[in-house]
């Protein structure tokens, strides 16, 4: 069974730093990354890191402030998030894929159950 896990949400002030954390278990995956969502916005797309190689991708809005990277003994994916703002507000979802099909065509096949990110002004 597959399982992916979040933790590591908060509540932090804006500019500040949080880092969240996915166990995954029951297989191996191709891809894994983190969308989010926001009260009353579509979920959205964060960042995604090939599995194997270690390959990634960013929204816009978070390059040069986020940073997504695996530790394979560990099976977990990471995302550092420095320089918070409130924009950032939003449930935060883990999400893997069974294959790799590019990095820049990420269709989740699992998904985590969410974990809190509040950024206070």
């Amino acid at each position: 069974q597959v399982q992916l896990v979040e933790s590591g949400g908060g509540l932090v002030q804006t500019g500040g730093s949080l880092r969240l954390s996915c166990a995954a278990s029951g297989r191996t995956f191709g891809t894994c990354g983190w969308f989010r969502q926001a009260p009353g916005k579509e979920r959205e797309f964060v960042a995604a890191i090939k599995w194997s190689g270690g390959t990634t991708s960013y929204t816009d809005s978070v390059k040069g402030r986020f940073t997504i990277s695996r530790d394979n003994t560990k099976n977990t994916v990471y995302l550092q998030m420095n320089s918070l703002k409130p924009e950032d507000t939003a449930v935060y979802y883990c999400a893997a894929s069974t294959y790799y099909s590019g990095i820049a065509r990420f269709v989740p096949d699992y998904w985590g159950q969410g974990t809190q990110v509040t950024v206070s002004s």
